[in-house]
């Protein structure tokens, strides 16, 4: 039996990903990267653990507890040469009983490529000098570890760290605060791994196609199965179990699935509602982790197979801004402009239909930017001045009337917010999540098909509704 599937990133990625990291680190420098923390969920049951990003980038590595040096320069200890170290949980035959498998530092070692790998109660006795470089490089420390029974758990390597580095006993150091008296830096290791994840290689390219694969499929048979009087719960479960079918390990984020008015709230999360009306649309944002790697795919559609003449303007008017975007998506464009797009396409319609008088009123209808990174985080890092050959991005506009809003009584609950994924290729882009129907025509049309959860529901619990 195969415990671990065969696509994940291998040791030489990761490996590849330090070198190059390293490349970009200043002089006679240092950076010091944590694991992420245990999240409690309520009582003694934790959340899943999701490991921190960067950490998971630079080594593969999907266990808390951990630290990771890298150094500028090759370094030396008890007679060996080299420039990264870490420190990892230890094996231990009665918690990985509880609580799953343990790599530990051998099997860091063997799995991962890092020779120098140690339990992580090795780090207090750790000989290493921080005074010495030049800076120190890391970032700052939110007030949220919690401090378990092992003393080499997360809160004890990072008061360790501390200790070791001169870190202020009472302060934060904070981002743009004035500059410390010593050599920490917590500012410019994020826009190193900004310059590092932005721009994505060959094998991150393969998972980002499978996430966005795997989403676009949950929306299509969303599209096939969804009928009156669902739930928004119901909506949400046909579009997760997609993902699980397709061996999505997580969500990239908490899946928002907004009938009606509720697509007016950007990032709703309830899915509560219990009987969706028959004439509301459905905002449905939603996206598969794969690997590690998240898509971010929004459709918004009739609940009843058909929109009606109010929720058609808008939506064509909403495709119509992105599909000014996406004219435009090639390397060298500024990423501003790419919202402008949106931004005037939106404007123009929205005073067409009397809903503005003004371009400067689109903020009430349109509150948020058009674009962002996807990659490891739903919003990754990555620099926001110029689109660059690899980066993978989403374009996102959105109009939102609520009910409240000072209009025509037609517009009002009308939400529609229209994201896909894309490659910036050498030339232009990749549409990656073009495999979910995006026009008014093709969405109609492929709510008429059948689908294979038709009779998935039993009887009695369709009473119960």
């Amino acid at each position: 039996m195969k415990l671990l599937p065969e696509d994940f990133l291998t040791k030489d990625f990761h490996a590849e990903r330090r070198q190059k990291f390293r490349e970009k680190m200043p002089a006679n420098s240092v950076a010091v990267f944590f694991a992420n923390p245990i999240r409690n969920r309520a009582n003694d049951v934790d959340y899943t653990y999701h490991q921190d990003p960067d950490f998971f980038y630079l080594t593969g590595y999907r266990e808390p507890n951990a630290v990771l040096l890298i150094y500028k320069d090759k370094q030396q200890m008890n007679g060996a040469t080299y420039d990264e170290i870490v420190f990892v949980q230890s094996k231990n035959e009665r918690a990985e009983q509880w609580t799953g498998r343990r790599l530990g530092p051998a099997g860091v070692a063997e799995s991962l490529g890092i020779k120098m790998a140690f339990n992580g109660g090795e780090f207090k006795r750790y000989p290493v000098d921080f005074s010495k470089f030049s800076e120190v490089l890391f970032h700052d420390f939110e007030n949220d570890v919690r401090n378990e029974a092992d003393s080499a758990d997360l809160y004890d390597l990072i008061v360790q760290f501390k200790s070791k580095a001169g870190y202020p006993e009472k302060n934060k150091l904070l981002i743009g605060a004035e500059k410390p008296a010593n050599n920490l830096n917590v500012k410019n290791l994020e826009n190193l791994m900004k310059d590092l994840r932005g721009v994505k290689t060959a094998e991150e390219l393969e998972l980002i196609r499978m996430a966005v694969s795997i989403s676009c499929a949950g929306q299509v048979e969303v599209m096939k199965a969804i009928k009156p009087g669902m739930s928004e719960r119901e909506i949400q479960g046909i579009h997760e179990f997609v993902f699980k079918k397709y061996q999505a390990e997580d969500l990239g984020y908490p899946s928002i699935v907004g009938a009606g008015h509720n697509g007016c709230i950007l990032h709703y999360t309830e899915n509560y509602v219990p009987q969706i009306d028959n004439k509301d649309l459905i905002l449905m944002d939603l996206g598969a982790e794969y690997r590690g790697y998240t898509a971010d795919i929004t459709r918004t559609i009739p609940i009843n197979g058909k929109f009606t003449n109010e929720q058609k303007i808008i939506y064509e008017l909403v495709l119509e801004a992105q599909e000014a975007a996406m004219a435009i998506c090639k390397p060298g464009t500024p990423f501003p402009d790419l919202s402008k797009a949106t931004q005037k396409v939106i404007a123009r319609g929205l005073k067409e239909q009397g809903i503005i008088k003004n371009d400067n009123e689109i903020r009430k209808y349109y509150p948020h930017g058009c674009c962002h990174h996807i990659g490891l985080d739903v919003h990754d890092r990555g620099n926001y001045e110029k689109l660059e050959e690899n980066m993978t991005i989403t374009i996102e506009p959105g109009i939102y009337i609520p009910l409240n809003a000072d209009v025509d009584p037609k517009w009002k609950g009308i939400a529609v917010r229209i994201e896909d994924d894309y490659l910036i290729t050498k030339n232009g882009h990749e549409h990656l999540s073009k495999s979910a129907p995006r026009t008014v025509k093709e969405i109609e049309e492929m709510m008429t098909r059948p689908s294979a959860l038709d009779d998935f529901i039993l009887p009695e619990i369709k009473k119960k509704k």
